[in-house]
């Protein structure tokens, strides 16, 4: 899904203009970067959460010609699905139960 097709989305669910979505949608992206950026976690209940994490400094190796790199220290932002979320997404429905054929005699 590309971004363009998510606020189409919200705004058909959220009964708003595509324009008033966009914005929002613009806005909240802002506030997730911000309280990021300050090192504060964003949870969202029953979804999941966003936050920073931390990478070590570590030596690696160029593929190209093996010689050791340093590879410096660095924060990642990161997602953690919820459990809710995770057990919503990997749910089938129900498939409807196969009669069994009866046998001839």
């Amino acid at each position: 899904m590309k971004k363009a097709d998510f606020i189409k989305e919200t705004a058909a669910k959220a009964k708003v203009s595509q324009k008033d979505a966009q914005a929002v949608t613009a806005a909240a992206i802002e506030v997730i970067k911000g309280a990021l950026k300050k090192g504060d976690t964003v949870p969202f209940l029953g979804f999941g959460t966003f936050k920073i994490s931390n990478r070590a400094a570590r030596m690696g190796r160029n593929p190209q010609t093996g010689a050791e790199i340093k590879i410096p220290a660095a924060k990642l932002p990161t997602f953690k699905a919820s459990p809710a979320f995770k057990d919503f997404v990997n749910s089938k429905k129900a498939a409807p139960a196969k009669k069994a054929a009866k046998k001839k005699k």
